[in-house]
């Protein structure tokens, strides 16, 4: 929307590659019950119930006409248990970006839970990587990584191959009805793939700080942040960075409601 405009322009350059992306993901084990309060049916936490937090610093986005911006998300691995499909990915609980334009087109297009923080770029000093996230001026979240050791070519096109065509990012697209009362407009299961190509890896030791937060601190995301700080972390696993790029438009594999 605004629809009486038409739509925004889609050609030759406004590709859906990244061709600039750094990110940093920490996962770690949390509680099965707790987790699954948070995950609507027919999803279900999957064998092992692993939350990864992410932070993606993407820049020269083709349909942003070379723009960039920052993002930081949160996803829960799960399997979808549907009436006609049973998949095995990641749902995705909220993704915070600090830009308008792929926050509108995340939601409308693809049903992805995105609302807005602000995101500054990482930082990097003796090798211990950092990054954030804060709204109204108050602290949402720390992320950092240390420890980083390279993760060879060979190893990084191996793991490459076996994710091909089988991550499954997955969520929920909800539209409440007008004026929020009544049956949802909308409520379905989605899927909305990508495919990434890797140039750098490294593992390393994560760490992650959750703010506690009130209504008069962020009034709009509090009980979100809040949630997610209380998934308990039993186990951290091995930390990651990687630099390449990632394209969001794969005519193979568009993004859909599940079935």
């Amino acid at each position: 929307m605004p629809a009486h405009f038409g739509p925004r322009y889609i050609g030759e350059k406004s590709s859906g590659w990244y061709h600039d992306v750094t990110m940093m993901m920490v996962s770690y084990r949390t509680d099965r019950e707790k987790l699954a309060a948070y995950l609507p049916a027919p999803f279900e936490v999957a064998e092992e119930a692993i939350i990864t937090v992410y932070y993606a610093c993407n820049k020269q986005v083709d349909w942003l006409a070379g723009h960039g911006y920052n993002m930081l998300g949160v996803n829960a691995s799960v399997v979808y248990q549907g009436e006609k499909e049973q998949l095995k990915g990641s749902y995705s609980l909220v993704i915070w970006e600090n830009l308008t334009d792929p926050i509108l087109a995340g939601r409308e297009l693809q049903g992805i839970p995105k609302i807005f923080a602000d995101i500054p770029d990482h930082s990097v000093l003796n090798n211990d990587w950092q990054c954030n996230a804060s709204h109204f001026g108050h602290k949402i979240i720390d992320l950092g990584i240390t420890d980083l050791q390279p993760v060879s070519a060979a190893d990084i096109a191996a793991q490459q191959e076996a994710n091909a065509d089988s991550d499954n990012p997955m969520g929920l697209r909800y539209m409440p009805a007008i004026g929020g009362f009544g049956p949802p407009a909308i409520n379905q299961a989605v899927t909305f793939p990508s495919k990434s190509e890797f140039s750098e890896a490294y593992i390393g030791t994560g760490h992650i700080d959750w703010q506690q937060l009130t209504w008069e601190q962020n009034p709009t995301q509090f009980h979100i942040v809040n949630a997610l700080k209380d998934l308990p972390v039993l186990e951290m696993l091995p930390a990651i960075v990687t630099r390449g790029k990632t394209n969001l438009i794969l005519p193979e594999r568009w993004s859909r409601p599940l079935a």
